[in-house]
């Protein structure tokens, strides 16, 4: 599974949720507890618990990225073992995690076992980014990096187009979907983020770290020379624009915000190691991490505990190559 920093995760998802009427599937004021699995910094764990009165739990596989979300209770965990009993909430969602998994199915049975009403996820669709750009160069070239770049990575980075589906094919039932597409704008005044990267473009950097990626989409090594050259030339334009006061960028990336009701458990259930209800099953959630700087008090005495948690990261700037 691909991971990436916490200063990549926040910028990248600056701005993302100013509209959240994409989310209106999720019913976020009717929940009481909900899971953020694959939280990163938490960026949709803010949304979530700014749009709902429920207790939210986040969970993680990378610890230092956990520390980053503000929730009710913080977890370690891994998506396709969630430390968690069944129907433990009544909304499990993820953003931006599926595309990341070599099993994203896996992940949403899991995301079923523990969730008593609701699974949901917001993925992209990498394949369709378009890129618009004052230097004339970046926008064909983003692209061919970024088409070679899915053609090479080894999870599905185009999921969210075909997240409708897999939720069908995991059993979920009256499965609903909704496009969103997140825009990101680079325009004067630039901030410090938008500096950066058009420092980094000059330097090649994202071309140096995807190389073995692009090679396995099909690039020789001298075709991802050539390409970071090319690269590096379009950086160039970009900083001397930038000084001008002249350059100006839009990306859109399309998501896909999917959500799905699971059966009601019966006394038939069974579990992934073919037991029914009868096998030993924990009665509590694993040991939990409550927050205390801005979570909630009457929430934090809610519900059983669970365990330190962490989930994933994801892909580079969907601009240059595919979202996290």
């Amino acid at each position: 599974m691909r991971r990436f920093s916490a200063d990549y995760l926040t910028a990248t998802r600056r701005g993302m949720w100013d509209d959240r009427s994409a989310l209106a599937p999720l019913a976020l004021d009717s929940r009481t507890r909900i899971l953020d699995v694959g939280c990163g910094t938490g960026e949709l764990t803010r949304v979530l618990r700014e749009e709902s009165d429920a207790e939210v739990v986040a969970v993680d596989a990378d610890c230092a990225l956990l520390a980053e979300a503000e929730a009710d209770a913080r977890a370690m965990g891994d998506a396709t073992r969630l430390p968690f009993r069944d129907d433990a909430f009544d909304l499990v969602v993820c953003q931006a995690l599926l595309i990341n998994l070599p099993d994203p199915r896996r992940a949403i049975e899991e995301f079923a076992r523990v969730s008593a009403d609701l699974v949901a996820c917001v993925e992209p669709d990498n394949a369709g980014v378009v890129v618009e750009s004052s230097v004339a160069a970046e926008a064909p070239l983003a692209k061919r990096a970024r088409d070679t770049y899915i053609a090479g990575v080894e999870t599905d980075v185009t999921l969210g187009s075909s997240a409708t589906a897999l939720l069908r094919e995991a059993g979920l039932s009256d499965v609903e979907g909704r496009r969103y597409e997140h825009e990101r704008t680079v325009q004067p005044p630039y901030d410090a983020p938008a500096l950066d990267a058009a420092k980094a473009k000059a330097a090649g950097t994202r071309i140096e770290e995807q190389a073995p990626t692009l090679r396995r989409g099909g690039l020789s090594r001298t075709d991802v020379d050539d390409l970071k050259s090319e690269w590096k030339a379009m950086g160039r334009d970009v900083v001397d624009a930038m000084a001008a006061g002249e350059y100006e960028r839009r990306a859109v990336v399309p998501f896909y915000v999917v959500a799905g009701r699971v059966e009601a458990s019966d006394a038939t259930r069974v579990d992934g190691d073919g037991h029914g209800d009868d096998a030993e099953r924990p009665t509590d959630d694993g040991p939990v991490e409550r927050t205390t700087d801005g979570g909630r008090a009457d929430d934090a005495e809610r519900a059983s505990e669970a365990r330190d948690v962490t989930e994933t990261d994801v892909g580079r700037d969907a601009t240059d190559a595919p979202e996290r």
